[in-house]
């Protein structure tokens, strides 16, 4: 499993949060299988996302249609984005 990992901040979660659930890159069609949003506790401004693929190129083609998007709402709705490819090696639950 591949996870792309995003963060930014954001100048209105409740804002922001209404374009996630939009779905402007149609996660499903893009090969998302399970998606993770995190809040910080101490800035409820500061966003943490990460989507699940089952292959590296999904994730890729995903990451460039978000870098689209980024450029359109830089600043309105999200500010200074910062995303990474993980590879996932290990999952437990303990």
């Amino acid at each position: 499993m591949v996870v792309l990992h995003i963060e930014h901040p954001v100048p209105s979660y409740d804002g922001w949060k209404k374009t996630f659930d939009a779905d402007p890159i149609d996660r499903k069609a893009s090969g998302v299988r399970r998606y993770t949003v995190y809040r910080s506790v101490t800035d409820p401004n500061h966003v943490v996302v990460d989507l699940e693929f089952d292959n590296p190129a999904e994730a890729e083609l995903t990451l460039q249609k978000l870098q689209t998007l980024w450029n359109k709402v830089q600043g309105t709705v999200i500010t200074s984005p910062k995303a990474q490819l993980f590879e996932v090696i290990e999952s437990a639950e303990v």
